[in-house]
């Protein structure tokens, strides 16, 4: 077993390129397998979500080679429609992958998915939508068969909840369907932005992503390209809580302001100095952070749940009390136990986290119970006095790639450890 151990207080400097994005690269990938022709895909990140999906591609058939950030998808091979159900658990995003295999191969037999246990994430919106344009459903003890005789059909799809992964999953299976698709009350993440635009460079006919309310126009065959993912916007906000907490300031490259807006005012509310320029963003935090009033997580363009775990490790030790109210999932104050090993007050009711800040965190052994929240972990280990040992590492490397490296060339004491 792994674990990272934090020797703190630590003051950072220095500069951070941000990765491509988790969130952008897997359904990237998932659309690939419609493309008649390789498609190329620069700044992947080396995680193993990615990983898992590379892994499911070989699966069905694909020829994949992966070189340093690129991955080069050739789906022409593809002649599998099934995914092992030790595959579908390493992640809970495999279930993107359903809509492509039906529109590949007319059949898809696959598992539920896994992944970080935040509490219910059903898939219902993915298998009514696709109900809808003519899939053939049946759920047999935890498993999918799928089918669809002659194709899948456009039709107008409402989501009573603006749900990311099945949006992306309409959205690349309605992409080659017959007829037109209309998406109301979709996700408006800029990585829906990112999966259509990849399509539509692929021939596709998608307008509206990014709004509400998105348009498919279905198109006999896609074509490959070579296309850059977004930089992970996640990560960088993760970065900015890790100057934040620290008292430090850092720089980040690669990134897209626009996406990081909804962050901004939080890290400006705690006092921050947030810059931002065209493809980058400086921080520079002060002496002691200011409270959260009231940081509720929304869907796009509202504060993201990813970011919710990492901003909690700051306002640990802001002054004053933060209030946080997290509205889409159930199960995603975990972290706020471990954070209370550290020395955080925190008291959780439901969905709602009150924080009281304390003058400072002591190290101890953690355990990262989800991706999101070790990331917060490992940031108040950077500010705690002593050591802070954690636990857990596979959850970060699902979303973090190269996390100690990144730290430790800005100024962080932190290190890797393998454990008996």
């Amino acid at each position: 077993m792994e674990m990272l151990t934090v020797n703190g207080p630590n003051r950072l400097s220095g500069e951070v390129t941000v990765h491509g994005a988790k969130n952008s690269t897997l359904p990237l990938l998932a659309a690939s397998l419609l493309c008649r022709e390789p498609a190329l895909f620069h700044d992947c990140p080396a995680l193993s979500d990615v990983y898992t999906a590379v892994a499911i591609l070989k699966r069905l058939g694909c020829s994949v080679v992966w070189e340093g950030s690129d991955i080069l998808v050739d789906p022409e091979t593809v002649c599998r429609s099934e995914i092992s159900d030790a595959l579908m658990r390493e992640m809970r995003s495999s279930i993107v992958f359903l809509g492509a295999m039906v529109s590949r191969t007319g059949y898809a037999e696959l598992s539920t998915p896994g992944g970080c246990e935040l509490g219910p994430r059903p898939i219902d919106l993915h298998l009514e939508a696709f109900r809808k344009m003519g899939m053939r459903i049946e759920e047999d003890h935890g498993f999918l068969h799928c089918t669809s005789e002659g194709g899948l059909s456009g039709c107008p799809i409402h989501f009573s909840f603006p749900s990311v992964g099945a949006t992306e999953n309409v959205l690349i299976a309605a992409s080659v369907a017959k007829g037109t698709t209309i998406l109301s009350n979709a996700a408006r993440e800029p990585e829906i932005v990112d999966l259509a635009n990849f399509i539509n460079c692929c021939g596709g006919r998608i307008r509206g992503a990014g709004g509400s309310t998105i348009v498919i126009e279905g198109v006999r065959t896609l074509h490959g390209c070579e296309y850059t993912v977004i930089p992970d916007r996640i990560e960088a906000a993760t970065y900015m809580a890790a100057a934040a907490i620290t008292g430090s300031s850092l720089l980040l490259r690669n990134v897209v302001p626009a996406h990081l807006y909804p962050v901004m005012d939080v890290f400006e509310e705690a006092g921050c100095t947030v810059c931002a320029q065209k493809n980058s963003l400086s921080i520079q935090a002060p002496g002691r952070l200011r409270r959260l009033r009231n940081v509720r997580t929304m869907p796009y363009p509202g504060f993201p749940t990813d970011a919710q775990a990492p901003v909690m490790a700051m306002a640990s030790l802001a002054e004053g009390t933060s209030l946080f109210v997290e509205t889409v999932f159930e199960s995603r104050y975990q972290h706020a136990a471990e954070l209370a090993r550290l020395g955080a007050n925190i008291k959780v009711e439901g969905r709602v986290a009150v924080v009281e800040g304390v003058p400072k965190l002591s190290g101890a052994l953690v355990e990262a119970p989800d991706l999101r929240g070790g990331a917060a972990l490992v940031l108040a280990g950077l500010a705690a006095e002593g050591t802070t040992g954690i636990t857990g590492v596979r959850h970060l490397d699902r979303g973090y790639a190269g996390l100690e490296t990144t730290l430790q060339q800005i100024g962080a004491d932190i290190r890797r450890v393998v454990i008996p």
